[in-house]
């Protein structure tokens, strides 16, 4: 599915979301909503059980299964008889249509994280901020066989706690820096006082991060801790965008991965700024 489709169907979920916050006078459309957040869980995966579609966007199964089969029935799902996983048709592609201010990703940053998927085996992937969250514009989790979980287009990663934001917060100029540090405490009570206790600790990670050139955070899992590994991409003299790479630490120690996968990101980063350079479909 192409990336258009993915940051499409996110803006729709995200757009509902802000609607059924703010309508005070009008009533919302549950029903279409929840929809939207099935597409959406739908096209971080590559097919996806009643159950396991439940369990990203939080309803009983039975109300996900009359979801997905409306779903279906609309042309926008497909179920494969053989495992019973529904997986998003081409159709979705339709609601991208006019879409095209995301034509920078499909032509020049994608096929620099194909080639560099295809060398590592391992998930790569580049996001963008978008509010208080790091959002997934592109990835290679649907062709990595070594995708364990995977976080397709779309996906959602936290600003201050993922190698991606780290990486994107360090090399921001210092007012977009702190503007989005203070959305976060504006709009993430919860995280507010969590992050005036660790702000200097985060300060340090920052710092750090500037220093190396690159962010990188362990998250623990059941089986193996999974290490990320995220380098800025610039464009016009500014941070854009983050390029990551995840593997378990089962595979390799985080050493290990930094003297292996750095200097491939580098060069991908740097493949990736050079047609920024010498294309007009660049980012403004």
């Amino acid at each position: 599915m192409g990336c258009e489709a993915y940051i499409e169907l996110h803006k729709l979920a995200r757009l509902f979301t802000t609607l059924r916050l703010n309508m005070d006078s009008t009533r919302p459309i549950r029903a279409l909503s929840r929809g939207l957040d099935a597409l959406v869980a739908l096209n971080a995966t590559r097919g996806a059980t009643v159950a396991q579609v439940a369990q990203r966007i939080r309803l009983p199964r039975t109300t996900t299964y009359r979801i997905l089969e409306t779903l279906t029935r609309s042309g926008y799902v497909i179920r494969d008889s053989g495992n019973d996983c529904y997986r998003v048709t081409a159709r979705v592609r339709g609601l991208s249509a006019g879409f095209d201010d995301e034509a920078w990703i499909t032509e020049i940053a994608r096929p620099a994280l194909c080639s560099l998927g295809d060398d590592v085996a391992w998930p790569v992937a580049m996001s963008a901020p978008a509010g208080t969250a790091m959002i997934i514009r592109a990835s290679t989790d649907d062709r990595s066989p070594c995708a364990l979980e995977p976080a397709g287009p779309g996906s959602q990663i936290p600003l201050l706690t993922s190698a991606a934001g780290l990486a994107f917060l360090a090399f921001s100029e210092l007012p977009i820096r702190e503007s989005l540090i203070e959305l976060v405490k504006k709009t993430a009570p919860s995280d507010a006082t969590r992050l005036e206790q660790e702000r200097s600790g985060l300060d340090n990670k920052l710092r750090e991060t500037r220093d190396r050139g690159f962010a990188s955070t362990i998250w623990p899992k059941r089986v193996s801790d999974l290490i990320v590994l995220a380098m800025p991409i610039f464009a016009g003299g500014r941070v854009i965008a983050s390029l990551s790479i995840r593997f378990p630490s089962s595979a390799l120690p985080m050493q290990a991965g930094i003297e292996r996968f750095i200097p491939q990101l580098r060069a991908t980063v740097s493949r990736i700024q050079t047609a920024f350079g010498n294309s007009s479909i660049a980012p403004a």
